[in-house]
């Protein structure tokens, strides 16, 4: 079972990486209705694998890795987890304005903005990884 939710996990990871990427490809351009729905659509994708990501990252850390006591002592992972909810609190401008434009025209004064906090959101996203990295040689632990 630990080798599923590992694997969930790092498809989770993927995909919300890759939601990110193609906000930011879409906020490229000039915006049109279909590219405002799309934008809506990937959002709540990226909604949808930061939740599971999260879920089953909680999951690994409570029941099927080492253990709780092991990750909280580890710098690293209490850094990760605090990038990942740094991330996530980010994500509440660009969702809310995303779902704006289903009833109204894209404003294109916000697109720079859009763009800086998904760039935001990408090198929250490698520093996590970095974290993620430590982790694995047991660098940082506390305890």
């Amino acid at each position: 079972m630990s080798i599923f939710f590992a694997f969930l996990h790092h498809v989770a990871a993927f995909t919300l990486v890759a939601a990110l990427t193609a906000e930011l490809v879409l906020l490229k351009d000039a915006l049109t209705a279909a590219s405002a729905r799309r934008l809506q659509a990937i959002d709540a994708l990226y909604g949808a694998s930061a939740g599971v990501l999260l879920i089953v990252g909680l999951l690994r850390v409570f029941y099927f890795e080492k253990g709780a006591a092991y990750y909280f002592q580890s710098a690293p992972f209490i850094v990760k987890l605090s990038l990942f909810l740094a991330v996530g609190l980010l994500s509440i401008y660009p969702t809310l304005t995303f779902r704006r434009w289903a009833r109204t025209v894209p404003e294109a004064g916000k697109l720079g903005t859009l763009r800086a906090i998904i760039h935001a959101q990408l090198a929250g996203v490698v520093l996590i990884l970095l974290c993620a990295a430590l982790m694995a040689r047991g660098v940082g632990f506390i305890g």
